[in-house]
């Protein structure tokens, strides 16, 4: 079966995009150690991103974009991560904000924002709270009323690439209920620095203070009355995939390359790597295929999109971390040095499983479903 005919590979008339963005991935693969080494923002990576017209692909039809297929956009993911994870990281909560607040949003405003990402603006997602965990759907903090919306004091955390940002996508409670808005960056706004992290560190996820920031009416986002698959929650599988893939690739160039002294082989011939990479191996596919249908759900829109990105996420981020474990065991001392990509790869696949939902909040959903009784 050709890659075109299988059910679950990005559509054809989209290669061009996976082809852009695989060559671009060469020149990110190149810098990300010095992004990571310096936790400077990677912004020419994302601008040369939105040169390509990527990110305006990724918009409806009817606003000017392309309807890229949750299939392309996952495999896009995938590549960017194994490149450099934090420009992976970016530009998933980039593009989940700027298409959420276009799906979202009353069309007036809507053609607004389209139109801003087309312009090469930057939108940022500030939905997580520092006390709310992995429940950043449900905001604690309330947003009170005043002339012309509403003022929130409080805060966001984890917010990859806030100091770029044009936009933010935020929600607070409103009358009681969760409520979306867009806000754009004013003074009583500020970034606190407080991101020195093991990894993920170019992606440069602040804290966001809110001091009296007004959340204006008119870019409230009206309630949604129909189901929309979410770009971020279908692209964190596709990040710890690519970070595995990566580290899975560091680990047979230094498996093939390393002789043992003692009898002259490689580190490839030994048998007990051979075990450990056929069963790292053989999760890595599974859990690659599993993402693969789940992207193909969100483009059938099905309802099974939401419980597929749980088990999706689980799979990935836990292959993720042991595929760069293994890599670490096999490259040894040289693959505990800073020169080697193995040490920058452990860490960023620990920031996965962290990320919500994290992997204990997804299983403890996905067990409930196996084992309790449904209504």
């Amino acid at each position: 079966m050709t890659e075109s005919a299988h059910p679950f590979a990005p559509p054809a008339h989209e290669r061009r995009w996976i082809e852009a963005v695989t060559e671009l991935s060469k020149g990110f693969a190149a810098t990300a150690a010095e992004f990571d080494e310096t936790a400077e923002l990677p912004i020419a990576n994302l601008r040369a991103l939105h040169a390509t017209g990527l990110d305006r692909a990724t918009l409806p039809a009817e606003y000017g974009g392309e309807d890229l297929s949750y299939r392309t956009y996952g495999e896009i993911v995938r590549i960017l991560s194994a490149a450099c994870s934090s420009t992976a990281c970016i530009w998933v909560m980039h593009i989940g904000a700027a298409v959420g607040l276009v799906q979202m949003s009353a069309p007036e405003v809507a053609r607004s924002y389209a139109d801003e990402v087309i312009g090469g603006r930057r939108f940022a997602n500030a939905l997580s709270e520092p006390s709310s965990g992995n429940m950043f759907l449900m905001p604690q903090q309330v947003a009170e009323p005043v002339d012309g919306g509403f003022r929130l004091t409080g805060a966001k955390r984890f917010v990859s690439g806030c100091e770029v940002a044009d936009h933010f996508l935020v929600n607070a409670l409103v009358d009681g209920a969760p409520t979306f808005f867009g806000v754009s960056p004013d003074d009583s706004m500020s970034f606190v620095p407080i991101w020195d992290t093991m990894g993920l560190r170019a992606s440069r996820s602040q804290l966001v203070s809110f001091e009296g920031t007004v959340l204006r009416e008119d870019r409230r986002c009206p309630p949604s009355t129909v189901r929309r698959p979410n770009h971020i929650g279908a692209g964190l599988a596709f990040l710890s995939l690519g970070i595995a893939d990566a580290a899975a690739e560091a680990l047979v160039t230094h498996a093939r390359n390393r002789v043992i002294p003692a009898t002259g082989q490689p580190l490839s011939e030994m048998q007990w790597l051979q075990f450990e990479v056929a069963d790292v191996h053989t999760r890595l596919e599974a859990a690659r295929m599993y993402s693969q249908n789940m992207a193909w759900l969100a483009d059938q829109n099905s309802p099974e999109f939401l419980p597929a990105t749980m088990t999706a996420k689980v799979l990935a981020n836990d292959i993720a971390r042991d595929v760069a474990q293994l890599a670490l065991k096999a490259g040894g001392g040289s693959g505990f040095l800073r020169t080697s990509p193995i040490q920058r790869l452990f860490r960023d696949a620990q920031a996965g499983g962290l990320m919500a939902y994290s992997s204990e909040v997804c299983k403890d959903r996905i067990g409930k479903t196996v084992l309790l009784p449904q209504a």
